[in-house]
């Protein structure tokens, strides 16, 4: 197995910037305007970055997210993405994290959770803040600890939740 390449202080603006990227991890970099600038990645970590335009995790798969934040207008950013991690991270764009699969969130806060996790499966979510209508519509095998959320219509059509705290 080859180590991963690394990317630092990048700033990468333009549509599909890093398209199809393999084995990177990428630190204190800034994904400016352009859509979906790693679509279709596989095994990428992501340490202190910033997303600020729109669908910049769809189709990736083996994902970690260390301190970084997606803006408002970093919207719809991870769509069709199986085994992602997030961790210590702040979510300020709606529409996050649709038809995913294998999906974990620890010190996650989404001020702007309108219409966020849905059609997910495997979801495990820990200290998350979250504020926003139709959280989690239609997700399954969901295992929650510690969430506190704020909207209204939330976890309509889930199955096999567990709430914990």
């Amino acid at each position: 197995m080859s180590e991963k390449k690394e990317i630092r202080q990048g700033f990468y603006i333009g549509e599909r910037s890093l398209f199809q990227a393999r084995d990177l991890k990428i630190y204190d970099t800034i994904f400016g305007e352009g859509e979906s600038p790693l679509k279709e990645s596989r095994d990428i970590e992501l340490y202190n970055s910033m997303f600020q335009w729109k669908y910049p995790l769809w189709y990736t798969k083996n994902i970690a997210v260390h301190q970084c934040t997606w803006l408002e207008m970093g919207r719809a950013g991870v769509w069709y993405t199986d085994q992602i991690t997030v961790e210590d991270s702040a979510v300020e764009a709606p529409k996050n994290f649709r038809r995913c699969r294998d999906v974990q969130l620890r010190n996650v806060s989404f001020p702007n959770a309108a219409e966020t996790l849905w059609q997910c499966s495997q979801v495990t979510l820990d200290h998350i803040v979250a504020r926003g209508d139709y959280f989690a519509m239609n997700c399954d095998h969901m295992k929650i600890r510690d969430l506190t959320l704020y909207g209204n219509y939330s976890f309509d059509g889930v199955r096999n939740v567990e709430i914990h705290n």
